[in-house]
């Protein structure tokens, strides 16, 4: 326990007619259970602080951070009494002119539960007198006030249409109410149509009013918020997203994400679930956590922003595909990704990259990017660092002093993962040792193979092996790489015209390999985190920590131990 020096109050209060110790310091807000006697519990542990709280009654210490209590009240606990009618019932007396009332507040707070997900619990104590009571409520509301980074008003944008047309509901029955306990004030948008939210973000909402900006929805409405308010935050600061040179703005708004969609990929990698209630209790107690986000352009044009996954040529086909079949729901993916695989086609082209050197982490550790990640600390300083020091000649390091590095040759997929990629599908992802905030991207090159590698490549995505053990397969952490399909290097217009002609004589040559059929395309598509690129040559580069999320990264798994185990919890 705490020194009394450091402590703020210390009271006897009581807990469902039982006694409690309970103490408040600036960090904390302890109970533990007065034991009577302690003969009768000889081997009663005396003290026990557990990764999170206990229920009352468990017999040991429980202790919630000040940071991760969502609201206090007083409420009103009166005392009863019963007696026997003549006809042999019982009825329960309340006490009369509240004199036997006892004061009480009740406190909210966060709870851990398995698969890393947050709930919202209680606990009523209840005082000896009313100025007690008073005093324990402004005191906790004390230090509530006192933690700055708590959002107290918010802008939201809700997409009825997302998922299972259910955003709204959930807004309204699951997160709306613990926004209201907790004080949380917010002007409410619900969307009319796609991009409806970016082109507010960038032309009307007044952003000085809010602590943060959060979307119901999917992934598809998050890349909707952050392309408005990356785009906004350039242009308010003079800066030409059109130039893929320039060095990006970070955005000063959090950004929170209450899952309601079909994918909810950006979820489970800063969060480990796509739960709305946990999610709503991150943005409450005001968790932060930077993420890397990736510009794309083509010819000093921007295309889009990515935070996930770039993917050229299987899952490009998998995602042009799926679009012909948005009548199928969720399973278009499954159907298409099967047909991709026996079509197995693959794709000639240019791969540039430049590396990530002096960093810490690479493609293939065993370490995986976690709540506090160290890499992702020491690498975002470090490049922050390097910016500044070629402020005033930005191309120097990266153009001019030959670390960049060409690959040709057939590909059956390029990816680009700026974060794991993991889904309850692919529990590991695309890029198991992937990070979230260290300025880098994972460069993934699977080469032309036979149908039983690339399905010995694919199923890694669910397994333990090492993703990336295969000769066809290699990886590089990059900073910014340039891809050019082999026959479309000079006119994007022609990229276009091509998807919709794709039998001109320009591609005569590309089925070499297969003479007697014709059937492989020259060019594929690129699969920006979900939406479909209009060109195929394009320039790809990672600004660090562009954005920040209401969220912590996943914590470590030992913080979910077994809830049946008393000295674990």
């Amino acid at each position: 326990m705490e020194r009394p020096s450091r402590l703020l109050l210390l009271s006897e209060l009581r807990v469902r007619n039982a006694a409690y110790d309970v103490s408040l310091s600036r960090s904390l807000l302890t109970w533990k259970r007065r034991v009577s006697s302690p003969v009768y519990h000889p081997f009663r542990p005396r003290f026990c602080v557990p990764p999170f709280p206990r229920r009352p009654d468990s017999g040991v210490c429980c202790s919630v951070p000040v940071s991760e209590i969502i609201s206090v009240r007083e409420v009103e606990e009166e005392t009863s009494s019963r007696q026997r009618e003549d006809d042999g019932s019982w009825k329960k007396i309340k006490e009369r002119e509240g004199k036997d009332c006892r004061q009480a507040f009740t406190v909210r707070y966060v709870e851990r539960s398995r698969q890393h997900r947050w709930r919202c619990a209680e606990i009523t104590f209840t005082c000896p007198e009313e100025g007690l009571c008073q005093r324990w409520v402004s005191s906790i509301r004390d230090q509530i006030a006192t933690i700055t980074i708590r959002p107290k008003h918010l802008l939201v944008y809700i997409n009825p249409y997302s998922g299972k047309r259910r955003g709204k509901q959930i807004y309204e029955q699951k997160v709306a109410p613990l926004f209201a306990q907790a004080g949380v004030s917010t002007d409410v948008i619900v969307t009319a149509y796609a991009n409806n939210a970016r082109d507010h973000l960038r032309t009307e909402a007044e952003l000085k009013k809010y602590d943060g900006v959060v979307c119901v929805g999917g992934d598809g409405m998050f890349s909707e918020i952050i392309h408005g308010l990356i785009w906004r935050t350039q242009i308010d600061g003079g800066i030409d997203p059109n130039c893929p040179d320039e060095a990006l703005s970070s955005c000063s708004l959090r950004i929170g994400i209450i899952p309601a969609g079909s994918t909810d990929c950006i979820c489970f990698a800063t969060v480990g679930t796509n739960d709305p209630v946990t999610s709503a209790l991150h943005i409450i107690v005001g968790d932060s956590q930077p993420m890397d986000v990736c510009s794309v352009h083509h010819n000093n044009s921007f295309l889009r922003y990515s935070v996930s996954l770039l993917g050229y040529g299987f899952y490009g086909d998998v995602l042009t595909d799926s679009e012909r079949k948005r009548w199928m729901g969720p399973a278009r993916y499954d159907l298409s990704g099967l047909k991709m695989f026996l079509t197995h086609h693959y794709y000639e082209g240019t791969v540039s990259y430049l590396p990530a050197r002096g960093i810490m982490g690479t493609p293939r550790d065993a370490a995986r990017c976690r709540s506090g990640c160290v890499v992702c600390q020491h690498n975002g300083q470090l490049l922050s660092e390097r910016a500044e020091k070629y402020e005033l000649d930005e191309a120097s390091e990266s153009e001019s002093d030959g670390e960049w590095r060409t690959i040709r040759g057939k590909f059956l997929a390029i990816n680009a993962a700026s974060m794991s990629c993991a889904c309850p599908r692919s529990p590991k992802g695309l890029s198991p040792a992937a990070h979230l905030a260290d300025g880098t991207t994972d460069l993934i090159l699977v080469r032309k193979c036979s149908r039983f590698d690339f399905l010995r490549h694919l199923l890694r995505h669910t397994s333990k092996d090492d993703q990336f053990d295969l000769t066809f397969v290699e990886v590089h952490r990059v900073r910014r790489f340039r891809f050019t399909p082999r026959h479309c290097q000079s006119d994007s217009d022609l990229e276009l015209d091509l998807r919709e002609h794709g039998k001109r004589q320009i591609f005569s040559q590309i089925c070499r390999d297969h003479p007697a059929c014709g059937c492989t395309p020259a060019y594929s598509s690129w699969n920006c985190d979900g939406e479909i690129l209009t060109h195929t040559a394009i320039d790809v580069r990672v600004h660090c920590q562009l954005i920040k999320l209401f969220a912590r990264g996943i914590e470590e798994p030992p913080v979910f131990e077994d809830l049946t185990n008393p000295c674990a919890i």
